[in-house]
């Protein structure tokens, strides 16, 4: 009877257990179903995410499993404040070589034009460096400090697209201006016996025509690709002209993706590449030539190295300018992550190089005149003339060669004498090299 009863008493302990179980499980499942609703409401707001950063740009394929980002973190307060701070300084910069840049390239342009003496094939080159320089300071300086002081867009979408293009292109005749110059600086001292005369050669009208085309043609890209869009600030809709994220065509595309690479390559290495070939060359031509025959060219390779040196200057000086834009560039295309939370300093640190960058390759277009100017004497005593004429004599002046190269003219209180030929160092030294 106890044994009986002792095991009822378990079977009872046994059903006991397992109803406890079953709740259990009950309690179970039900916490699960809704930790399961929380899942799910999760990854629904997780989808939802996605699909705003599928319209943002961010290109993902289907059926694969992506670890979810974190939200983008909030941005960076010095952003502003070094907008703010490179405003003013970029505008006051802006001016000066505004006011710098159409005084001194137009009167390069004057000093070329006006003095036939001048007007030779290094001269031309340089004349159509001004000239491409002239009508960048022109049309995108003012635009440019419009854009500094006020953030909305007013100029409409063809004015948008035409700013880069006349930039591009003003770089690209410089660039390849500076190409060209070396190669004649090398032409000219590889065939020395070669006199330079007065005038412009055919050949080097049809090259400055091919370096007008070709800079525009390179310039086509950044007037496709430039377009208006539209911001929301504070409520606000504005107009900003910039490079859109999304492209139409392929070639758009890629275009925007190497665009970094190819400016630094054609735009920035190819002068420097072509000015260090051809000067090697132009200096082992030199070293080359006989003691004899140097001692014969003496004053004739001296003013070939004058406008050899001028030359590398220049191109010294475009390296120089456009340097920091470029690093700034690349540096921000390799390395920067724009959803890294440390990203504030080095963002600060991007930002005071593009704006020094964009600085620095705006004086380019006003630095020429000056460094020929102190480079060149030539060219110094041509801008004195123009520009300080109360430096000099007024009742003095020297007119330059005839065609046939006989000589030139005093004139003094309007009595002409005529030099003789004994004279002709001091007119050599205001003829071409």
């Amino acid at each position: 009877m106890a044994q009986i009863t002792l095991f009822i008493a378990w079977i009872m302990c046994l059903l006991l257990s397992v109803c406890c179980q079953d709740s259990q499980t009950q309690q179970n499942v039900h916490v699960t179903s809704n930790q399961t609703q929380e899942l799910n409401q999760e990854q629904a707001h997780r989808i939802v995410q996605l699909e705003t950063l599928q319209n943002d740009g961010v290109n993902m394929s289907e059926g694969k499993v992506f670890n979810i980002p974190p939200p983008p973190p909030s941005p960076c307060v010095s952003r502003a404040k070094i907008r703010h701070a490179f405003k003013y300084v970029s505008t006051i910069l802006s001016c000066v070589i505004f006011i710098v840049g159409i005084v001194g390239n137009s009167t390069l342009l004057r000093i070329i034009y006006k003095n036939k003496c001048m007007r030779n094939g290094p001269n031309v080159l340089i004349a159509s460096l001004a000239f491409g320089d002239l009508f960048y300071i022109l049309i995108a300086i003012p635009i440019h400090i419009y854009k500094l002081l006020a953030e909305h867009w007013p100029f409409g979408v063809h004015i948008c697209k035409l700013v880069p293009f006349i930039q591009k292109a003003s770089v690209g005749v410089t660039v390849l201006s500076l190409c060209a110059l070396s190669i004649d600086r090398y032409r000219a001292v590889a065939s020395w016996n070669r006199i330079q005369g007065i005038g412009i050669p055919v050949w080097k009208a049809i090259e400055l025509t091919l370096i007008w085309v070709v800079a525009i043609i390179l310039a086509v890209p950044e007037a496709i690709a430039f377009d208006l869009v539209k911001l929301e600030f504070k409520g606000h809709t504005m107009l900003v002209c910039m490079l859109p994220l999304e492209q139409n065509s392929d070639f758009m595309r890629f275009y925007q993706e190497a665009k970094v690479w190819w400016l630094f390559g054609f735009y920035f290495c190819l002068p420097l590449a072509c000015t260090g070939v051809f000067y090697t060359l132009m200096s082992c031509e030199m070293l080359s030539i006989k003691n004899g025959m140097r001692i014969a060219l003496n004053d004739h390779m001296k003013q070939r190295r004058e406008v050899a040196k001028t030359v590398f200057c220049l191109v010294v000086i475009f390296a120089l300018c456009w340097l920091p834009l470029h690093v700034s560039s690349i540096l921000k295309k390799t390395v920067y992550d724009g959803r890294d939370p440390n990203r504030c300093e080095l963002l600060s640190f991007f930002l005071v190089m593009n704006y020094i960058g964009i600085n620095m390759a705006s004086l380019n277009s006003c630095i020429n005149p000056v460094a020929l100017y102190f480079v060149s004497r030539k060219f110094k005593n041509c801008f004195q003339s123009c520009l300080c004429c109360w430096c000099h004599r007024p009742t003095l002046a020297i007119a330059p060669m005839d065609e046939k190269g006989s000589g030139g003219k005093w004139k003094n209180n309007g009595h002409d004498l005529v030099l003789d030929r004994s004279s002709s160092r001091l007119t050599n030294k205001y003829s071409s090299s």
